[in-house]
């Protein structure tokens, strides 16, 4: 067998018995839970979860057994995940990132893409902190939001937190991901607009880090960043901002913030967690000095895009922060192969606690998956249009491979048979139609 997915699926075992191995941080009762000989002991259903797909649970049950009459009922495996910590499947996910990473540079930088997806979860109109409803007739539902950071040229998630949408905070996720990153090569944080924050460029500035972040444009709404600059009138530009931020309005710094260009007053309700949220009136001002550029260039005949980011010039011209901001797409096409390809969208439990297992062994699976296929090599043999791995095939083999339910002797000669052609500038949308979960009908019978 090809050696570099079965170190792959040895690592990710590894990792399974390294939990089994600490049960007082995973195992809600380690004293008496998975103590016994059973069925369905902890690395199994651990397995069970990772390899899931789309179908009932039962269903579910009985693909992974081959069908085989000693196949355990729905109940006995609900009674046996939980008996999981929810930490669990976040810890091995972690671990596994940890176990995976490689220096697939640009530039010498991580290209790390940041960004959320809602996940619709079952109705229960008893948690607040994820139920939408109307006052009309429109049905209520309740939502889940996974932030996540994505290594563009490794095509894997770097890391990941889910929250109820109501105690989501994008920006402060990305802060809380940028400061416990355990990455120690230079990274390159990519951002669209919702992520436009002093703070956030501060944090990544703090790591030592590089941002690239879309912000509003003229006009568009005074809030944005760009409102208040002292800027060029050409349509085109790229220009140094060495900014000093300060929550001090003493007479003094009232002079200096007239220099709209290197001073900036940022108030209490504003989150910047590089100054004193209180000071007294005699305390001498503190400054933070946040140092960038405003990059305003052509994406189309009438339309322009403004970017902020401390690269250097010499090296990062317009045109080429153009192309890096356009390799954030990588993510936002991540998020629809993790929830139609992998299976987000079809969780077999309604408890919020077993939804974010299933969550976190989505996103282990879907880093396995994407690692095993890029290694596959795809030959042109003639054809008219280059071809990529079909990840919607590939996935299921590497998944069925997991459990140890097929073994062939080139694993990625076998996905390298299912491709699919790549056709530039193809926009046409498609109708995809979601399910949130899966029957369970199985309680009634």
């Amino acid at each position: 067998m090809n050696s570099k997915p079965q170190e792959l699926k040895s690592t990710l075992f590894e990792l399974v018995q390294s939990l089994r191995d600490n049960p007082e941080k995973h195992i809600r009762n380690p004293d008496k839970d998975f103590i016994r000989n059973r069925k369905l002991p902890f690395e199994k259903v651990i397995f069970s979860l990772l390899g899931m797909e789309g179908n009932s649970l039962t269903n579910e049950l009985l693909r992974q057994s081959g069908c085989s009459f000693d196949t355990v009922t729905s109940a006995a495996f609900v009674q046996q995940r939980a008996k999981l910590l929810p930490s669990a499947f976040e810890n091995l996910f972690h671990d596994f990132v940890g176990k995976t990473k490689t220096d697939n540079l640009y530039k010498g930088y991580r290209l790390l893409a940041v960004d959320g997806s809602d996940i619709h979860i079952p109705t229960n109109r008893d948690d607040l902190d994820s139920l939408y409803q109307y006052e009309d007739c429109r049905k209520s539902y309740n939502l889940l939001h996974l932030n996540a950071l994505y290594d563009i040229n490794q095509h894997t998630y770097e890391d990941a937190i889910v929250l109820k949408s109501h105690l989501s905070n994008e920006s402060r996720a990305l802060t809380d991901m940028v400061d416990r990153s355990t990455i120690n090569t230079p990274a390159l944080v990519i951002a669209d607009r919702g992520y436009e924050s002093y703070n956030n460029m501060a944090h990544i500035q703090e790591k030592g880090w590089k941002f690239l972040i879309r912000i509003k444009d003229f006009n568009r709404y005074a809030s944005g960043i760009l409102h208040g600059f002292e800027l060029p009138s050409a349509d085109e530009f790229d220009v140094d901002i060495d900014l000093k931020l300060t929550k001090k309005q003493t007479n003094e710094m009232k002079e200096l913030l007239k220099d709209k260009n290197h001073y900036r007053y940022i108030s209490n309700n504003s989150t910047f967690d590089y100054l004193p949220g209180n000071s007294r009136k005699c305390d001498p001002p503190v400054m933070y000095r946040l140092p960038f550029r405003i990059v305003r260039f052509k994406i189309t005949e009438d339309a322009y895009e403004v970017v902020v980011t401390n690269l250097d010039r010499t090296d990062f011209p317009p045109q080429i922060l153009k192309e890096l901001y356009s390799m954030r797409w990588g993510i936002e096409t991540s998020f629809r192969d993790l929830k139609y390809t992998i299976g987000l969208l079809h969780f077999h439990s309604k408890k919020t606690e077993y939804i974010l297992q299933e969550i976190y062994a989505r996103l282990i699976m879907y880093n396995f998956s994407e690692i095993i296929t890029s290694h596959v090599i795809i030959e042109k043999k003639g054809r008219k249009y280059d071809y990529k791995v079909n990840f919607s095939v590939a996935a299921h083999i590497c998944r069925e491979f997991f459990l140890g339910k097929i073994t062939p002797p080139n694993i990625e000669a076998l996905i390298a048979r299912f491709i699919t052609p790549i056709r530039p500038g193809r926009s046409r949308p498609r109708n995809v139609f979601s399910k949130t979960f899966v029957s369970f009908m199985y309680r009634v019978a």
